[in-house]
């Protein structure tokens, strides 16, 4: 099957690689020219024959706006639109909206894996009608992981970027989760071998999993993570989970307070702990430390 890509960063370069192994036809195009196939959009399109399929792999937000509207005067009635990034799915029905007026198709598809995916497949979450996603489904089944899991048709457009998104939130909570357990253990004094307590975990018990070895990989490349800032961003997607937990009123505690951690780790001085600090010594007359110069 032939494909367009549109985005040859970590993860669209290494789908591109990923598909061609299968034996599929993949023409590439970045704003890098050391990676791109292709000069511009239009010439991509010209070397695709119709029905042609077009995947999307850029930065959510006014990068992906701005392709898809470059598409939707390049492409033709019949062709399809693959948005593979993280977009917000109420993005979704828009793109959509907007490519139907020409008669173009539309599917968002959440994709998972990272920089494992070339060699392990990439987990999809595809969101479309059964018209367009079953004609893409050459190319799902040479990027899932091989097995009968990996790939789910989540439903109309929009369900696979939320799919994707509710997944990250999840991501969140457990990353947070296995952090806390790792500063717990390195805090007391008794445990003095921390990176193979985590090690111990990966066989056998009910918190073994990828990340839990992507814990030990990272703790094998510096014991007591010395070498890094305790800072961490957040990719937006966990902000729209717990949005989309308020508008649907689903308690989601421990995904909101990962999410709030992040924010936390951003702060050098805790602004509200200084608050804090003065109440305590307002009405107990506990202690208080000054500023650091």
């Amino acid at each position: 099957m032939q494909l367009g890509l549109i985005g040859l960063g970590k993860m669209g370069g290494n789908m591109r690689e990923r598909l061609r192994r299968a034996g599929h036809t993949v023409v590439g195009y970045d704003r890098n020219p050391d990676l791109s196939d292709v000069k511009d959009l239009a010439e991509l399109v010209e070397k695709l024959e119709a029905p042609r399929t077009v995947w999307v792999m850029v930065p959510a937000g006014n990068a992906t706006q701005s392709v898809i509207d470059e598409l939707k005067d390049l492409l033709s009635a019949g062709d399809t639109v693959v948005d593979g990034g993280n977009s917000r799915w109420s993005d979704d029905e828009k793109h959509a909206a907007e490519l139907g007026v020409k008669e173009i198709g539309f599917v968002d598809a959440g994709v998972s894996g990272g920089v494992w995916g070339l060699e392990n497949g990439y987990a999809l979450m595809v969101g479309g009608s059964k018209e367009h996603v079953d004609r893409l489904r050459p190319v799902f089944d040479a990027l899932k992981p091989e097995g009968p899991y990996g790939y789910v048709h989540a439903g109309k457009v929009g369900a696979g970027h939320f799919s994707k998104m509710v997944h990250n939130g999840i991501e969140y909570a457990m990353m947070q989760a296995y952090a806390e357990g790792w500063e717990l253990l390195e805090k007391v004094k008794s445990v003095d071998n921390v990176r193979e307590v985590f090690r111990s975990w990966q066989e056998g018990t009910v918190i073994r999993s990828w990340l839990l070895d992507l814990a030990v990989n990272a703790l094998d490349e510096d014991a007591h993570l010395d070498k890094l800032r305790g800072y961490a961003e957040d990719s937006g997607e966990g902000r729209w989970t717990v949005e989309a937990a308020i508008d649907n009123a689903v308690p989601l505690p421990a995904i909101t307070a990962s999410l709030f951690a992040r924010f936390a780790s951003r702060q050098d001085d805790s602004p509200q702990m200084k608050m804090i600090a003065a109440l305590r010594n307002q009405f107990g007359g506990h202690a208080v430390e000054s500023a650091k110069e």
